[in-house]
């Protein structure tokens, strides 16, 4: 198993810095900032095109929300950890497949709910009573004709309205639906894995935009290794600039220039903002002159979530060998969700997954407070559960660099603010998971609105420079896969 300090190593040797900021050459030039994965995929694509690319990042690392942390000894995501769509299709399966890394598959089908099947789990009440595997099954073909009901409601109605408001029309209108005792318990558990999905809750999830995305063949497949491999291999060789924050782009005809934290300035001809929805939505970064009313509308309308991971590391496992283990409640907020690493990956770590309000309050707390949270929610179900040796407890709703985990379609929004998101404004381009109409919220839509933005950027600087050929392969066209994806259900 990898270090933190191998880790560290590899990124050094991944990454080229250079000292220099005026370039030498009449080389197109580009400004990417923020280096997570769809920065680093349109760095990569547009330094592979010839162009002089300067990638500048706030944080001490790459990856962005992106992170995989070294310090149990052995690699854990604290941020993305699936690759969803475990097929040809994916953008992201040929780069995973070249490097051998391994995939444990813990969805044989597509879900927009939730990244497990129900064939490797066990909930149990807050008197840690297991819950029967039938009437969870049951409940689960319930709260799929609940949704299917929702789906006529949405087409009935003219106006959006939140999940939380249908399901209350659904149950006005279809009373036999209604859920009471233990089976009402464990339908606040799909809702609360519902509001993982999306991080967010049911209240502020859109009706009309919740079933948008499009869901990629082949299940969801957990990187065993961590997503940290990927993005240093796409990292090789790039001009990344660690620990400059971006605070300022002025555009004009002839370029765009870039101002950083401590002063410092950088020209390009263009620029791809590949910085997190939470960060636009802060205003931290100025626009000069100011980005279209469209494009500022984008941005304040789409929705940011919050889902957190708090990974326990036990010293053994006292566990069931199941995929996960759940808590069921009275209401989503007080459910529990914990993702059992061991049956992956061997080591043993539970990792604790808050979501929307949930996940809100507990960033609101210490490490070791949210730490000893989860721990007493685990203990609720396993009693003699032993005391966690180590704890690694994310925060990416206060992050600077992130405030928030990922995007959702808000109630009354349109579902098309993505695109508006994604489209170009003069000679800036944009990326990252928040542009992506179809994929939203995930790794791989991040990666292909990189490509996209770095195409986009390509055509339009060679143009200007006269040196456009209709006739060169577009950017980030993948060889064929010669390597199989490799895929466990152990």
């Amino acid at each position: 198993m990898e270090s933190r300090e191998q880790s560290n190593g590899q990124l050094k040797r991944a990454l080229c810095y250079s000292t220099f900021e005026k370039r030498t050459t009449n080389s197109p030039s580009v400004i990417v900032i923020g280096a997570g994965f769809a920065g680093i995929a349109a760095a990569r694509a547009l330094h592979d095109a010839q162009f002089q690319v300067t990638l500048l990042e706030s944080r001490d690392r790459i990856g962005g929300r992106v992170h995989t942390d070294y310090s149990f000894g052995f690699p854990v995501d604290l941020g993305a950890s699936w690759l969803h769509g475990v097929c040809k299709e994916n953008p992201l399966a040929s780069v995973i497949a070249r490097l051998g890394l391994p995939l444990y598959r813990t969805s044989e089908e597509n879900s927009v709910l939730y990244d497990h099947d129900l064939e490797s789990y066990a909930l149990f009440d807050m008197d840690g009573n297991q819950v029967p595997q039938e009437l969870v099954s049951k409940v689960g073909e319930i709260f799929e004709s609940i949704l299917k009901e929702t789906d006529l409601v949405r087409r009935e109605l003219s106006k959006d309205i939140s999940m939380k408001r249908a399901l209350s029309i659904v149950f006005s209108r279809r009373p036999d639906l209604r859920l009471e005792g233990l089976g009402h318990k464990v339908l606040q558990w799909y809702l609360c894995r519902m509001e993982g999905w999306f991080a967010a809750d049911i209240d502020t999830i859109s009706l009309k935009g919740w079933d948008r995305e499009e869901l990629l063949p082949g299940g969801h497949g957990l990187m065993v290794r961590g997503y940290l491999p990927v993005i240093n291999s796409l990292a090789i060789g790039l001009d990344i600039r660690l620990g400059h924050r971006v605070t300022k782009v002025v555009r004009r005809h002839s370029g765009v220039k870039v101002t950083v934290e401590n002063g410092r300035t950088f020209v390009a001809d263009a620029a791809v903002i590949a910085i997190p929805l939470g960060v636009l939505k802060s205003n931290c970064i100025t626009f000069e002159p100011r980005l279209p009313e469209w494009k500022e509308a984008a941005i304040n309308d789409l929705g940011v979530g919050i889902e957190n991971k708090i990974a326990l590391h036990f010293g053994d496992v006292f566990w069931p060998n199941v995929e996960f283990l759940g808590v069921v409640s009275e209401t989503s907020y007080s459910c529990s969700y914990f993702l059992n690493l061991h049956k992956a990956t061997g080591h043993s770590v539970l990792v604790y997954m808050p979501a929307g309000q949930l996940a809100h309050d507990i960033g609101k707390m210490s490490d070791e407070a949210a730490a000893n949270f989860a721990f007493m929610q685990l203990k609720r179900i396993l009693p003699n559960a032993s005391e966690p040796i180590q704890y690694l407890v994310s925060h990416w709703g206060t992050d600077t660099n992130s405030l928030g985990s990922y995007s959702y379609d808000k109630v009354g929004k349109p579902h098309e603010l993505y695109e508006r998101l994604r489209i170009p404004v003069d000679n800036l381009f944009f990326a990252g998971e928040a542009t992506s109409m179809d994929y939203p919220g995930s790794v791989h839509g991040a990666y292909s609105t990189g490509l996209m933005a770095a195409q986009d950027c390509r055509m339009r600087v060679l143009e200007r420079y006269g040196e456009l050929d209709l006739f060169q392969p577009v950017m980030g066209e993948d060889v064929p896969i010669s390597v199989p994806l490799l895929i466990s259900r152990l």
